[in-house]
């Protein structure tokens, strides 16, 4: 089964130098046309992101304002594909897709799936590089994070 990436997990992924972990899990990631675009400056190309465009139209589910083009995109590729998981950060975004039956993995629970198969053997590194990138973890997230790696 396909594994679904809306922009933020290979953004962040690419610039702390961990975006082929990705491969290493899910073999393949696919993204919509819209993901594609939004990653064209920051995500080096990689022959297992594979773009694919949608063949249904946009669901009514996903016009929201609070999701971007890419996460309607992304969960709409999700649904068509039947993907075993998506992957995004955006909460209001991750609710949806939730709501709409979709198992989600943030870029922290990759970096969590990354060191219990023994890709890295730490998961707190990956986060505060992360965060040295402008991503945002709330502190009490973080935590929670490296208690469930293992780390706290």
């Amino acid at each position: 089964m396909s594994v679904v990436s809306n922009s933020s997990p290979l953004i962040a992924l690419e610039q702390i130098r961990q975006l082929d972990l990705l491969h290493s899990l899910f073999k393949e990631i696919l993204i919509p046309d819209q993901v594609a675009v939004e990653t064209v400056a920051s995500v080096q190309p990689r022959s297992w992101i594979r773009q694919q465009s949608l063949s249904l139209p946009l669901l009514t589910a996903t016009q929201r304002p609070t999701l971007g083009r890419g996460e309607r995109e992304a969960i709409c590729l999700a649904i068509e594909v039947q993907a075993a998981a998506i992957l995004m950060d955006d909460d209001p975004a991750r609710r949806l897709a939730i709501q709409l039956g979709l198992p989600i993995i943030g870029t922290a629970g990759v970096l969590i799936l990354a060191k219990e198969r023994q890709l890295i053997a730490a998961v707190r590194p990956c986060l505060d590089a992360l965060i040295e990138n402008r991503f945002f973890l709330a502190r009490n997230v973080y935590e929670l994070i490296l208690t469930r790696a293992g780390e706290k």
